[in-house]
């Protein structure tokens, strides 16, 4: 089993049932395969602010989920990132990265 899967099937099991994801991270595929509806965004702000807002609705008995790029997306996220850190509000964040076979790990 794949990094990614094993992430996707762990999401499923605490009851996740949509992945809010900016393209290219593995574990949207994977979330997708593991029947965890996919929602794409255009930015990776807006994703993150709609993973804020799932938390912020159900009082934090639902947990968003936010898969992005690495590196810039990453960056770009930041500023939601901070925001739900400081009003306390519970989010998972899932950047990406390079494959291992890539980066000679």
């Amino acid at each position: 089993m794949k990094a990614a899967a094993a992430v996707a099937e762990i999401l499923k099991r605490e009851g996740v049932r949509f992945l809010i994801g900016y393209p290219v991270n593995p574990i949207i595929e994977a979330a997708a395969e593991a029947d965890i509806r996919t929602i794409i965004v255009r930015q990776e702000r807006t994703g993150l602010h709609m993973a804020d807002a799932v938390s912020r609705i159900s009082s934090g008995e639902r947990i968003g989920v936010f898969a992005m790029q690495h590196g810039p997306g990453s960056e770009n996220a930041f500023g939601g990132v901070a925001q739900a850190y400081g009003d306390s509000v519970p989010i998972v964040v899932l950047p990406g990265g390079y494959p291992r076979r890539i980066t000679n790990i």
